[in-house]
């Protein structure tokens, strides 16, 4: 039998290998098809694909075909261990490495064995359709996703092509929009792109009706209040807490050490309303946070704060360090916000840690002072104490109060 291996692709213990061919298809279907997939998807004996996208193949008793199983990347190497030694197909919408079954396959089985053929892309229609250029749209797909990921974007003036899951996802959008004060912004429902039925329904989040065809793009030119940025240091009150929180400046002095960077995994240990892990997500769309909260009001608290931030996918486990960092994937960076007390968290923590990976803690106890002193001086790296003073009236006049001084230990492997 096959098994998945620690890099994600798919271990091969049989002399036939799996190889196939991923083949793009529009909502034109098969008259849309070059000569040449036509050849390779009437050749193939086994056809993977959605239902739909089988049903718009010419019949034939000469194929297996087999839709993809559920869940879909759990079933995934079984049903390609059934493949071996045969000519496979899998079908996928346009082209397959944009937000497609292709990405997944490649993933699988290593971009050696996988060719792709693909047709013009939803997004590639949806753009030529608006007259958007490429460079001036973003693009959330949200297919089997929570649509809180849109939210990402909010800034007046952007222009976001949404990749929908069904024909719910244009309703699901409306009503976030309204709800963040985005509802002016103008809506562009376009359906079933490329085929002989292809729709285009406009309009402006506030007045959205509802309906939509179960295959859509959704066009988002956003009008709205700039209530967030990308850049760190959120304003507190953006995030739903209980007084646990790494408050703005601090948080901006933490994420400038931890260094966001594309397609890298933070562990956020303590995370309380889980605001350092939710910026680190918001730098880029393919950064990862594991936020790991023992109260489990504080555990739920996060996740509402996540997707209303527009970072749905970020991970939350509700549990205590050390004891539930145990088989978590290895981070690229560490942030421990609370429990560094706790025996063995710091120590597991840059064990964990990859090369080049950074680690920042911060204690305002006595005690938390002490443990950082100690690891700064067993390890190096930059301890730092942070005050800041806002203003505040006092009688009649304005002064200073100070906040409680944090202490920063910072850390890079090397």
């Amino acid at each position: 039998m096959s098994k998945v291996s620690s890099d994600g692709t798919i271990d091969v213990d049989r002399p036939h290998e799996v190889r196939l061919t991923v083949v793009g298809i529009g909502a034109d279907g098969w008259a849309g098809l070059s000569e040449a997939a036509r050849a390779v998807v009437r050749d193939a004996e086994i056809v993977l694909a959605a239902p739909r996208q089988l049903g718009l193949l010419p019949q034939t008793s000469e194929q297996n075909r087999v839709p993809w199983p559920t869940p879909l990347r759990d079933g995934l190497p079984a049903l390609l261990d059934e493949c071996r030694g045969r000519r496979v197909v899998a079908l996928a919408s346009g082209d397959p490495m944009v937000s497609g079954i292709g990405t997944t396959l490649v993933d699988l089985l290593g971009a050696d064995r996988v060719t792709v053929i693909p047709q013009v892309s939803s997004v590639a229609l949806a753009r030529a359709r608006l007259g958007w250029s490429a460079e001036s749209t973003a693009v959330v797909s949200v297919v089997g996703r929570d649509a809180h990921a849109v939210l990402r974007e909010l800034a007046p003036g952007r222009r976001v092509l949404v990749l929908s899951s069904d024909e719910t996802t244009p309703g699901q959008l409306a009503a976030l929009l309204v709800a963040r004060g985005y509802g002016p912004s103008r809506m562009v429902v376009l359906g079933d792109l490329g085929g002989q039925a292809e729709t285009r329904v406009e309009t402006v989040a506030d007045d959205f009706a509802g309906g939509a065809p179960r295959l859509n793009v959704v066009a988002l030119e956003l009008a709205g209040p700039l209530t967030t940025g990308w850049a760190t240091g959120l304003p507190d009150d953006a995030f739903e807490h209980d007084g646990q929180l790494t408050k703005r400046d601090l948080r901006a002095a933490a994420l400038s050490r931890l260094m966001p960077a594309p397609g890298q995994l933070l562990w956020d240990i303590g995370a309380g309303a889980g605001s350092v892990g939710i910026e680190w997500m918001r730098a880029h769309p393919t950064c990862r946070t594991v936020a790991v909260e023992a109260d489990a009001m504080r555990a739920v608290r996060i996740g509402r704060n996540a997707r209303t931030l527009g970072v749905p996918a970020l991970r939350v486990v509700h549990a205590r360090a050390p004891e539930a960092l145990t088989g978590l994937p290895a981070p690229d960076a560490v942030f421990i916000g609370g429990g560094g007390t706790r025996a063995g968290v710091v120590e597991a923590c840059l064990q964990a840690l990859r090369p080049g990976g950074r680690l920042v803690a911060h204690g305002v106890t006595v005690e938390t002072e002490v443990l950082l002193a100690d690891a700064y001086r067993r390890h190096g790296g930059e301890l730092t104490r942070l005050h800041v003073e806002r203003a505040a009236p006092v009688g009649s006049f304005t002064g200073w109060t100070p906040g409680r001084a944090v202490t920063q230990w910072a850390f890079t492997r090397a």
